[in-house]
């Protein structure tokens, strides 16, 4: 077991055991999750950024019927064609840069 001293500023030192097992390199991000009896700490990549997103929308998504990737994949690419359709002005957002083929 690892174990690190927490400064009067909060600080720790992340074990090098640590580090080396989640790939930590000077600069990396990390986020932590409080699961009620302790708290996990991951380094943030575009996975666990996606993994998150889909552990918080998964039961919304599934409420309103989006069963499948296929039925996601859908709606994102009608949300795309009405954007695109849109003036510039109007859009929420630049269109997308990687839109998927027809």
């Amino acid at each position: 077991m690892d174990q690190a001293t927490v400064t009067s500023k909060g600080q720790i030192t992340i074990p090098a055991r640590v580090r080396r097992k989640l790939g930590l390199q000077a600069g990396d991000k990390v986020f932590f999750l409080d699961n009620g009896e302790s708290v996990i700490m991951k380094k943030i990549s575009p996975e666990t950024a996606v993994d998150a997103i889909q552990e918080v929308l998964a039961p919304l998504a599934t409420e309103h019927g989006f069963l499948t990737d296929d039925d996601v994949l859908a709606l994102v690419d009608e949300y795309h064609k009405r954007e695109n359709a849109k003036k510039p002005e109007e859009r929420i957002r630049p269109a997308p840069r990687h839109a998927r083929p027809q």
